[in-house]
C-alpha cells in the first residue's frame, strides 16, 4: 500500500471535494434541460453519453492537473493519463446517465483514489439533492447541503429481512440475471433503478444489499471506499476484491454478505 502522510491525506480530501464541486457546476447546468444532446456509445444496445458527462470529467481533470499533476487518472469519458506517485484518480462524471437524461435524481458523480491495493478514498456526489457521501482516510460522512453527519451501515439483518437494490432487472448475462432473481426471492424488499445512489444508501444505513454485474472500475471504486469506511463489505460474487468491476455484491454485514453470496453461487 502506498504510504500517504496525514498532511497528504487531508490535501487529497480537499482536492477530491474541489473536483466534485467543479463537476457539480457542470452537471447541474444541464440537468433537466430541454436541449441535452445524447449520443450512444454502444455498438449494440444503448449506452448513452451526454455533453454534461464529458464536460464534467474535463472539469475534474482540470482540478487534478492543477493540484495533483503527479497522479494518474482513469476516466470513463477521456481515458487514462499516466502518473508517477503510485496513486490513480478513478472518475465517473455521471454514473447513471440514463437517470440523468430522464430527469431522476438517482445519478451521481464518482471520484476515488486508488493505489496498487485498490481504492483508499472515494465520494459519491448527488448535486441535485445536495448530498455528498465520503469515505476514506479515517473519515466516513454525509454532507447534505452543509449539514455533516456520520455514515454507518445499519445493524445486520437476516437475508429474509433485507432490502436489496440493483439498477435493472435484466442484470448482466442471462445466467447472472437468473442468479440475481434467485437471491431476490429470499429478501423482504427488492427495488430497482438507483445506480450509484443505492451504494450511498447502503453506507447511510437505509438498505442492506446491492448486487450488480457487468460493471467497470470507474463504476465501483468510489462505492467501495464509501461502503468500507461506513462499516460495510463489498466484493465480487466469489468474495474476491471487486476493484476492477464485473460482478459486485455489497452488504451491510459480513454475515449478510455470506448469506447472499451462497445463494448467488448456488445459482450460477
Amino acid at each position: 500500500m502506498t504510504d500517504i502522510s496525514k498532511t497528504d491525506q487531508e490535501f487529497l480530501i480537499s482536492v477530491a471535494h474541489r473536483a466534485a464541486d467543479a463537476a457539480r457546476k457542470v452537471t447541474l447546468s444541464y440537468f433537466r434541460g430541454q436541449q441535452l444532446a445524447t449520443e450512444n456509445k454502444a455498438g449494440v444496445g444503448f449506452d448513452p453519453v451526454t455533453k454534461a458527462d464529458r464536460e464534467a470529467e474535463a472539469a475534474i481533470c482540470d482540478i487534478l492537473q492543477e493540484l495533483r499533476p503527479q497522479d494518474a487518472i482513469q476516466g470513463e469519458e477521456h481515458g487514462n493519463q499516466p502518473g508517477t506517485s503510485g496513486l490513480t484518480w478513478v472518475l465517473d462524471p455521471i454514473d447513471g446517465t440514463r437517470g440523468y437524461m430522464s430527469g431522476t435524481p438517482t445519478w451521481g458523480t464518482l471520484i476515488s483514489i486508488r493505489d496498487e491495493t485498490g481504492p483508499v478514498m472515494g465520494l459519491i456526489d448527488q448535486p441535485h439533492i445536495g448530498e455528498r457521501f465520503f469515505g476514506g482516510f479515517g473519515v466516513s460522512e454525509l454532507n447534505h447541503n452543509g449539514n455533516v453527519t456520520p455514515l454507518g451501515v445499519r445493524p445486520a439483518a437476516s437475508l429474509g429481512e433485507a432490502i436489496l437494490y440493483t439498477t435493472h432487472p435484466g442484470i448482466g448475462s442471462k445466467v447472472e440475471e437468473a442468479a440475481f432473481h434467485a437471491l431476490a426471492k429470499n429478501v423482504r424488499l427488492l427495488r430497482y433503478g438507483m445506480d450509484c445512489y443505492a451504494y450511498a444508501l447502503l453506507a447511510a444505513g437505509t438498505i442492506d444489499l446491492v448486487v450488480e454485474a457487468g460493471l467497470f472500475p470507474y463504476d465501483v471504486q468510489a462505492p467501495i471506499a464509501v461502503i468500507q469506511a461506513a462499516g460495510g463489505i463489498i466484493t465480487d460474487w466469489d468474495g474476491n476484491p471487486a476493484h476492477e468491476g464485473g460482478r459486485v455484491l455489497a452488504a451491510a454485514s459480513a454475515e449478510l454478505h455470506a448469506s447472499a453470496m451462497k445463494v448467488l453461487q448456488a445459482s450460477l
